[in-house]
């Protein structure tokens, strides 16, 4: 019984969006043993990283369930189950769950701010905020097609070159390479995320960017991500080329005649994709020292 009242904060917290967060502190923390002497990776710092990329990533789910659940903006929505929608939670439940998230995150996030420097506190300050300015608020920035923007700053840049920079403390133009092709992944989970609701957002007034560009041409954003982001880990890690197969399967889904059949499985097999990109590029990088 304890077990199945629980199961639906379980699936609020959408745990098949983890790898946005999981793999920039691998790639970040691969990058930074890369330049560091020895074995001095400071991997209680590296844990923190971790905790505070995967709590702002629950949250915001959350706040997301919140927000688009009080606003009318998930009903008839396709995908995973949202608990304020569904009425399998509270609304007040749904929000306190989000700050508590915010707030573990933060928690952490002191944790490496007073190892390192008081800068990353800015850094986590400004995190919180587009988390729940996603969706949340009066005017939230997701409603206005700039959901693409905030996810390649924060879960690409930020989140990898800042898991690099709690370890090493210096500029790395590696480390800011490596970042982009997390960055254009996390931001095709998202395009394609918005192109499964297209219908309904347009209907909600949700002017999310797929809505904004209609939708040839949010596909057509959605394989430009890949390419793209193939060229990039391409250059530090040419051994992640072998995914292209895997991604021109995943083009060619999209682009067949029956493809809204496959965007929820199309969701799932991007969240995958950016999982091994992660993987791979981090094992890549560790073992180049």
């Amino acid at each position: 019984m304890r077990f199945k009242s629980l199961n639906p904060w379980f699936l609020g917290a959408r745990p098949k969006t983890l790898p946005a967060a999981i793999v920039p502190v691998l790639v970040g923390t691969s990058s930074a043993h890369k330049d560091l002497p020895g074995d001095s990776i400071n991997w209680w710092l590296a844990l923190c990283a971790l905790m505070v990329a995967m709590f702002l990533q629950i949250g915001v789910n959350f706040a997301n369930d919140y927000s688009d659940g009080i606003r009318g903006t998930d009903k008839n929505r396709i995908g995973p189950t949202r608990l304020v929608e569904s009425g399998l939670a509270k609304p007040k439940a749904v929000r306190f769950a989000a700050f508590l998230c915010f707030f573990v995150a933060a928690v952490f996030g002191l944790v490496i701010a007073f190892n390192t420097t008081f800068w990353f506190l800015l850094v986590g300050a400004f995190s919180i905020l587009a988390a729940w300015g996603y969706t949340g608020g009066k005017n939230p920035y997701g409603y206005r097609g700039l959901g693409e923007v905030s996810v390649f700053l924060f879960f690409g840049l930020v989140a990898t070159y800042g898991s690099y920079s709690i370890q090493t403390m210096k500029f790395s133009l590696f480390a800011l390479l490596v970042s982009i092709p997390i960055g254009l992944l996390a931001c095709a989970l998202l395009a394609i995320n918005n192109l499964r609701d297209l219908n309904n957002d347009a209907k909600s007034d949700k002017k999310t960017l797929a809505v904004r560009l209609g939708e040839k041409r949010a596909k057509d954003f959605y394989v430009y991500l890949l390419i793209t982001a193939h060229i990039f880990a391409g250059l530090v890690a040419p051994i992640t080329l072998i995914l292209g197969i895997r991604t021109l399967q995943m083009v060619k889904d999209l682009r067949s005649k029956s493809y809204k059949d496959r965007l929820i499985t199309l969701l799932a097999d991007t969240a995958r994709l950016q999982l091994l990109f992660g993987v791979i590029m981090s094992v890549t990088i560790f073992f180049s020292k």
